[in-house]
């Protein structure tokens, strides 16, 4: 699938769009539940699914529909019963590795195909998948071929979900309220900067994360789309910015990581297409989404 669909909407699914606006979000974690409430909000008819009880509790406690449920082994075909309009996978592995990507991304995705009924599926993918490492401009024609097994599972995923029509979301690294990994790492101590600091970080706010989704679920739009700011950075221009920002050195100088687990790259992921279609990003770098948390 090579360019997107815009899908304009008859007048007679405008008669009955309320109706229509049905949505089942999969994954209810640090995006899925702040992308719940945005769905619940704007008048959609959104349930979440979410793998702890205590989880499903505290989002219920919101007054949102939350079920509790493992996806590994849980009867999907009661949650799809009434066939909800759209399906969003924005489950998380868990920091597991090849297995729980196998678990989550791939058999998941195989049972919403085969076993439920719905009408859009979007699926929640990464910008690791792209491997390049010459720090070159990437966009969603280009190769996306990774070296690891979880990169590649996450591509069997993608394109099991484009041959059913569906819109694949690589995201870049996510950052926004009560999570910043590099910035965590910066204030206890284990930040290192790899190599001469010229890796490229990709990184998109928690809040655009779900701008994006809710754009997709709106227009159904098909195809692959990257959802990243826009202005990657190197490494250390990232650190360097922060340090000055909040008064600390910065790292030390440390080897390439190039035991990653989505392996070691260094690319500049295009937003262009997304873009192109009516989504900007409200933190168009990471300097913006930063100076909120700081």
């Amino acid at each position: 699938m090579t360019g997107p669909t815009q899908r304009t909407p008859g007048a007679s699914e405008n008669a009955g769009n309320k109706a229509a606006k049905s949505v089942l979000v999969i994954g209810c974690g640090y995006v899925g539940a702040q992308l719940l409430r945005d769905l619940n909000r704007s008048g959609w008819k959104a349930t979440g699914i979410t793998l702890s009880e205590a989880s499903a509790d505290a989002l219920r406690s919101e007054g949102l529909n939350v079920v509790a449920a493992d996806l590994r082994t849980f009867d999907l075909r009661v949650l799809t019963g009434h066939k909800p309009s759209t399906i969003i996978h924005c489950a998380s592995s868990g920091k597991g590795g090849a297995i729980a990507y196998r678990e989550i991304f791939l058999e998941t995705t195989i049972r919403l195909i085969e076993e439920t009924r719905f009408e859009h599926l979007i699926f929640t993918s990464s910008t690791s998948v792209y491997a390049q490492t010459d720090g070159s401009i990437v966009t969603e024609s280009d190769p996306a071929k990774p070296e690891r097994e979880t990169g590649k599972i996450l591509r069997e995923a993608e394109e099991l979900v484009l041959a059913h029509h569906g819109t694949v979301l690589r995201l870049a690294g996510i950052y926004g309220p009560g999570r910043c990994v590099p910035l965590e790492k910066l204030v206890s101590g284990e930040a290192g900067i790899e190599g001469d600091g010229e890796r490229i970080i990709n990184s998109i706010h928690r809040d655009d994360a779900v701008s994006a989704f809710h754009l997709a679920a709106e227009h159904r739009w098909q195809g692959i789309f990257n959802v990243a700011d826009n202005t990657p950075v190197t490494q250390l221009e990232w650190f360097q910015w922060v340090c000055a920002r909040v008064g600390r050195p910065l790292p030390a100088f440390v080897p390439r990581d190039l035991n990653r687990k989505r392996a070691w790259t260094s690319k500049r992921v295009s937003n262009a297409k997304f873009r192109s279609l009516g989504w900007s990003p409200r933190y168009p770098s990471f300097r913006e989404g930063l100076e909120q948390i700081l």
